[in-house]
């Protein structure tokens, strides 16, 4: 029994050896050689990038739009500042004067006083509704304007791909003789400068 598996052993060991070097002698001689073409059959692309946080930062119509925006949001934290403080004037006015006042005027007034909270709360939401929507139309509008014309510069160049690269996106290298942001970034703003001349 113990010669039986031994032999069956060796037997093995001897077939391992035999697959290990056929296989690995195939792959050395039945791979083709590889050998490059004289004229390429994959069809070259023409690819740039833009620089998207160059592009935010530079490009006037952004910055001119982030300056209407921060003045609106400004606007909107005095005014709410104001109504809230002149609330609590109110408030603390009717503290002082609870004690002259009947029962029926005390619930009246401080009814009023929660129904001018209840509106200050809704104007508030809807006020910063609209500011979101007005910066969601504008960008948008940042978006259709960046996107028209590099359609037409597309008409000129015939670019394949125009991609967006930002730091930490999903392109994780770009080589920079393929950066076309500062052109574009001069052509948009030109564009720009012509619209607003018009105006």
């Amino acid at each position: 029994m113990k010669n039986t598996s031994l032999i069956l052993n060796a037997v093995l060991a001897v077939a391992v050896a035999v697959l290990y070097y056929l296989h690995f002698s195939e792959k050395n001689t039945s791979e083709p050689a590889v050998t490059t073409p004289a004229t390429s059959t994959i069809p070259t692309k023409k690819i740039v990038y833009v620089n998207v946080d160059s592009l935010l930062t530079r490009y006037d119509y952004f910055k001119d739009t982030r300056k209407v925006l921060e003045s609106k949001r400004f606007q909107l934290d005095n005014d709410l500042n104001a109504k809230g403080r002149s609330l609590q004037n109110e408030v603390a006015f009717f503290q002082q004067r609870a004690q002259t006042m009947t029962m029926e005027q005390g619930r009246a007034t401080e009814a009023a006083l929660q129904k001018k909270q209840q509106d200050l709360v809704a104007y508030r939401d809807r006020a910063v509704q609209q500011l979101a929507e007005e910066e969601q139309k504008k960008n948008e509008e940042l978006y259709t304007l960046i996107q028209d014309y590099l359609k037409r510069l597309n008409k000129q160049n015939k670019y394949d791909y125009v991609l967006g690269y930002t730091k930490g996106g999903g392109i994780l290298f770009a080589d920079q003789s393929l950066d076309a942001t500062t052109q574009i970034i001069k052509e948009l703003n030109k564009e720009y400068q012509q619209k607003q001349t018009k105006k």
